[in-house]
């Protein structure tokens, strides 16, 4: 190992000159995040590959850091952002052979942004199938650098946690102690912060989030698509994710967005996929239940956070002032189901040859919730004719109204329980989405 190698290594790792585990560096203030507990569990697995995948700064650094810090292990911390680091995971068999000299048997090997490695997922699974006796943990900001261009698999050989930004109901946690009224009131402000400012944990912390919003920005443009990528027009990159951010929820038309921008088609498909890639957007599909009047072919895209589409369409009103409530509120709520969303389940919107749409609908198998979204209060329950057309056709066990105002619950035709939720009390129960798709009763 040369001398620059081992400096960066023990650097990064103060424990292997004695230090105490304060060298894991957490922050201040933490937020307890619910994908904790299940990452708990599953980096207790030996010989697997543990990804924690997510958008830049979302704090996946700080989930693993905080896991092993309450579990008093130390674990060897690689940036692959360093090139000698890099040059040391280029074979997994020698990379095994040069930190046996360096840390006991059994230590967590924690690989931060592994997507700057050539064949991140080829190295992966050389290290898991040679079974070092230890949990292997990488994280990574691109999906698409962690897909190997050799079409290795990591099928049987990893699991995936997610991290997204914080959801409302990990901002408002600490608000079991007040009375109810107070208890209300704070969560309806810390509602209205986040559909200014997103849930981004820099953002939500910071005394100037509009400035931690656009140096994220920044970060996504100059490091991911100008560095990363090698995108060959940063400026019509960011104009891309302006454009995004002002159509989020409206259906994709490619060629529009093409001739707007002054690029090829095929290269606004291809920027598409690397926002996708980099988890600053999602692309929403239709949802196909086999019925002939569904419209199936064009997607939505939304960004992941809020914050971050009011920062690219410049506008940090408080809620109650914007004219785009509703798009904002759409956003919002899509936002905090993709973040609650069940492992096996998946998120689509529906949409009629006849033009009659369902904001969202969460499918699990045959099991389908739909969800509509009010950007104002409802004085008593009511469902649109779109809504009414959706569980005419599918009888799901549950369809959900989220608004502004209080809950109410209702039934159609005796068989779909139709839930209006207020926008505050959104998954407040952990095992909401769970329950909503439970087998659909029938008629």
């Amino acid at each position: 190992m040369d001398q620059q190698l081992l400096d960066i290594l023990r650097a990064d790792n103060p424990w292997l000159d004695g230090s105490t585990l304060s060298g894991y560096a957490l922050p201040t203030h933490l937020l307890a995040r619910s994908v904790a507990a299940p990452f708990r569990t599953r980096v207790a697995e030996v010989d697997r590959a543990h990804l924690v995948i997510g958008p830049r700064q979302v704090g996946k650094s700080t989930l693993i850091r905080k896991t092993l810090f309450d579990q008093n292990v130390t674990s060897l911390y690689l940036d692959c952002e360093q090139r000698s680091v890099r040059a040391l995971c280029e074979s997994a068999p020698l990379f095994l052979d040069v930190i046996r000299n360096l840390v006991p048997p059994g230590t967590p090997l924690y690989f931060d942004e592994i997507q700057h490695l050539d064949e991140a997922a080829l190295f992966l699974k050389g290290l898991v199938d040679r079974k070092p006796g230890a949990p292997v943990i990488a994280t990574g900001s691109s999906s698409y650098h962690l897909r190997s261009a050799t079409r290795e698999s990591l099928a049987g050989r990893a699991t995936r946690t997610r991290v997204l930004p914080f959801a409302l109901q990990e901002v408002i946690a600490d608000l079991s102690d007040p009375p109810l009224l107070i208890r209300r009131a704070l969560s309806d402000e810390r509602l209205d912060r986040m559909l200014r400012y997103g849930g981004y944990p820099r953002a939500w912390l910071d005394a100037r989030p509009e400035v931690v919003l656009a140096e994220l920005v920044d970060a996504f443009v100059l490091r991911d698509a100008s560095d990363l990528y090698r995108v060959a027009r940063p400026d019509a990159f960011r104009r891309l994710m302006v454009l995004v951010a002002g159509q989020a929820g409206s259906l994709v038309n490619l060629s529009e967005w093409a001739s707007t921008l002054g690029i090829s088609r095929d290269t606004v498909a291809s920027y598409l996929q690397i926002l996708e890639d980099s988890h600053v957007c999602h692309t929403l599909r239709p949802f196909a239940g086999g019925k002939r009047v569904e419209h199936t072919s064009r997607p939505k895209v939304f960004l992941v956070d809020v914050g971050l589409r009011n920062r690219l369409v410049g506008d940090f009103r408080p809620f109650i002032e914007r004219v785009d409530r509703g798009a904002v509120a759409e956003q919002w709520v899509f936002s905090e189901l993709l973040k609650g969303l069940p492992d096996d389940a998946t998120l689509h919107f529906w949409r009629s040859a006849g033009n009659a749409e369902v904001d969202f609908v969460v499918v699990r198998g045959d099991h389908v919730v739909g969800v509509e979204v009010k950007a104002s209060a409802l004085e008593r329950p009511a469902l649109t004719r779109s809504a009414r057309s959706f569980i005419d056709a599918y009888s799901p066990g549950e369809f959900w109204v989220v608004h502004r105002s209080g809950a109410m619950t209702t039934e159609v035709c005796g068989r779909t329980v139709v839930r209006h939720v207020p926008m505050v009390d959104l998954l407040s129960d952990s095992t909401a989405l769970e329950s909503a798709l439970a087998p659909i009763r029938c008629p």
